[in-house]
């Protein structure tokens, strides 16, 4: 995307005024996901009309990186997020191979998944990781050990339970949603 559809990607989702946003778009660009690497320059669109500047070199464009499909993948109200983790799965180089348990994830507990995924990048965010990639199990025993500790407790327990006491657990867990 340019920055121009960028802008008025988000002004209309938040029913603003692309003109409005594109200095932001703009900067946080050229200042913040470019130099993270989230972002890259993926071509330039020629202009027929305009500077002449522009016209000469074109309108640049943008696509995510590895990095910023990750990013994606751990925002909460993004609504593509299936074909992003496809793209994010079959491009990122991913440690211990364990891309197949995700996709098997994401199928039975998308919530669960993408939760990983948030915590992931909030590690990161917080200094807690060096770099986001390459993406691996390793990273998450050292960010948040005990919360898959507790989880892994809970899935083992509770395949061994007779099939009435799964019931209870899981009504049980209903209520809270």
């Amino acid at each position: 995307m340019t920055r121009t559809a960028i802008a008025q990607n988000i002004a209309k989702k938040n029913n603003l005024l692309w003109k409005n946003l594109y200095s932001g778009v703009f900067r946080d660009l050229d200042e913040i996901l470019i130099p993270l690497g989230i972002v890259v320059e993926a071509g330039r669109l020629p202009l027929k009309r305009g500077p002449k500047a522009l016209q000469e070199k074109g309108v640049p464009y943008y696509q995510l990186t590895p990095k910023g499909l990750l990013v994606v993948l751990s925002i909460d109200d993004f609504d593509q997020k299936e074909s992003v983790l496809n793209e994010f799965l079959s491009r990122t180089e991913i440690k211990e191979g364990f891309g197949n348990v995700i996709r098997t994830l994401v199928k039975i507990s998308p919530k669960f998944t993408y939760s990983m995924f948030e915590i992931y990048v909030r590690a990161y965010c917080e200094g807690k990781l060096e770099n986001l990639l390459p993406f691996s199990i390793s990273e998450f025993q050292k960010i948040s050990k005990n919360v898959f500790v507790i989880q892994n407790e809970l899935l083992a327990g509770f395949v061994t339970l007779s099939k009435s006491k799964r019931l209870d657990v899981l009504n049980f867990f209903s209520k809270f949603t």
